[in-house]
């Protein structure tokens, strides 16, 4: 779905520099409060090396979907901003809710499964406030953003920590905030219909091999 789409550097500082470096300050100083830094930051929990194909087709609809013609009509020092502006959304909702969230429900013994149900469904109803502002063609994007933080919870995991979460985040943003026409969004929807579809075909083959009593490896079930 498109998000806020500024249109000068002026609204580019209003809509998206400042009230977001101010929730980075709040974000990070809640992490530091709690001691969580490590395991926001770092991941030890890995899927199986398959589940690359996410991070993977998510950067090939980003290098698709991005409008290089309209950002070359903006010019340099707007594209930089928006570049920046779309990776600090992406450090702070990814902290928030693929740090923090998935932290706090491992610290409560929830299952894998569950940490990745929870996770995610936080991370669309946090973007249900839009509802306010665009009526109920806003229930799309929250059902996007569900499907969105899914993917971002398995690129945590199969890349080890939150970096490439972050990077994955921004840069989808950046390219959908640039998107002029349909048809490359239309592009970035298909992505993730198709990942939806791979994931759910190959759903018993996410989590590593277990290992038996014997010391074997055998498929998960």
């Amino acid at each position: 779905m498109k998000y806020a789409a500024p249109e000068n550097i002026d609204e580019l500082w209003r809509m998206i520099l400042v009230p977001v470096a101010a929730s980075l300050v709040l974000v990070y100083a809640a992490v530091a409060w709690l001691g969580w830094w490590r395991p926001v930051w770092i991941d030890d929990r890995p899927v199986q090396r398959w589940v690359i194909v996410v991070p993977v087709l998510m950067a090939v609809s980003i290098v698709i979907v991005t409008d290089y013609a309209g950002l070359i009509d903006h010019g340099l020092a707007f594209t930089l901003l928006l570049l920046l502006g779309s990776l600090m959304v992406g450090l702070g909702e990814e902290t928030m809710f693929r740090g923090i969230g998935v932290t706090c429900f491992r610290k409560n013994n929830l299952s894998e499964g569950k940490v990745a149900l929870w996770s995610t469904l936080v991370f669309g109803l946090a973007h249900s406030t839009n509802l306010i502002s665009e009526g109920p063609k806003a229930f799309a994007q929250v059902g996007s953003t569900i499907v969105a933080g899914y993917f971002l919870y398995l690129i945590r995991r199969r890349t080890g920590g939150l970096l490439f979460p972050v990077l994955i985040h921004g840069l989808w943003d950046f390219s959908l905030t640039t998107g002029k026409t349909y048809a490359p969004a239309l592009y970035a929807i298909l992505t993730s219909i198709m990942l939806a579809i791979i994931l759910f075909i190959r759903r018993h083959h996410i989590e590593p091999d277990a290992v038996d009593t014997a010391g074997n490896r055998a498929p998960a079930a």
